[in-house]
């Protein structure tokens, strides 16, 4: 009897070092396949980033106005995009208030051709709607990039310096989906709001963007932390960062 438990014993381990001696063996033969990154499209040759940057008429001591911003988003660049969409590959809006050389602006940043470039400014130039907003004064002034001069041709050259080469390299498909949805959010938002009779005036458009971004921004502070944060955060496996205060934190 005991020789028999014996092997079986015996021969239990060997059927176990031969499983995984197969096991380790298969493991060793896989070969991994060439991996690429996931990109929406290859960027084309002789493409790079434009601005049209929208400076917002900003007196001393005033606090900065933020509503006008989903108004240009919705009313003026909506339109651009959903013309030339097939021939931008990348996009984004950029929001600042500073007491400095570019105060407060509003631009809309975005990946083509100097063609496709010269369309859309050619476009947003002869915009009755910008057209009113700087004859009412709520716009200072538009500026344009020159077409002709390709000066941001790679896809990094938008993003912070500072930051690694491989964020600046891939924030830009970051950045255009929180554009995308904050647009969409506005869209859905001023749809909800809107009645029979649309703002037509100056002031009617100011009232009526003044109440979508208090919506929106009552969103933000109520459901971003988890419908943002939180699943940002869940993306890098809840892993704590050092925030701007240098405390870490976690979403």
């Amino acid at each position: 009897m005991y020789k028999i438990c014996s092997f079986l014993n015996w021969f239990l381990v060997t059927l176990i070092l031969l499983a995984v001696t197969a096991g380790c063996s298969s493991m060793r033969q896989v070969q991994t396949p060439e991996i690429k990154s996931l990109k929406l499209s290859e960027l084309p040759e002789g493409h790079g980033w434009w601005y049209a940057r929208f400076r917002m008429h900003w007196p001393p001591d005033v606090d900065p106005v933020w509503y006008i911003d989903l108004y240009l988003a919705h009313q003026i660049i909506l339109p651009r995009l959903q013309q030339n969409r097939a021939d931008i590959n990348l996009w984004r809006f950029h929001r600042r208030a500073g007491r400095d050389g570019h105060g407060r602006q509003f631009s809309f940043i975005f990946y083509s051709s100097p063609q496709i470039a010269q369309q859309i400014f050619n476009s947003l130039k002869s915009d009755p709607l910008v057209e009113n907003l700087i004859a009412a004064g709520v716009l200072d002034q538009v500026v344009y990039e020159d077409p002709s001069r390709i000066k941001r041709p790679n896809i990094e050259d938008t993003s912070d310096e500072n930051w690694p080469a491989e964020i600046q390299k891939t924030w830009p498909y970051f950045i255009m989906g929180a554009s995308e949805m904050w647009l969409n959010l506005i869209s859905e938002i001023a749809a909800q709001k809107l009645t029979d009779n649309p703002p037509a005036s100056i002031g009617e458009i100011e009232a009526f963007y003044q109440q979508v971004n208090e919506t929106v921004t009552e969103m933000w502070r109520t459901k971003g932390r988890h419908a943002f944060m939180h699943h940002l955060n869940a993306i890098f496996e809840y892993e704590p960062l050092i925030y701007y205060e240098k405390k870490i934190l976690t979403f």
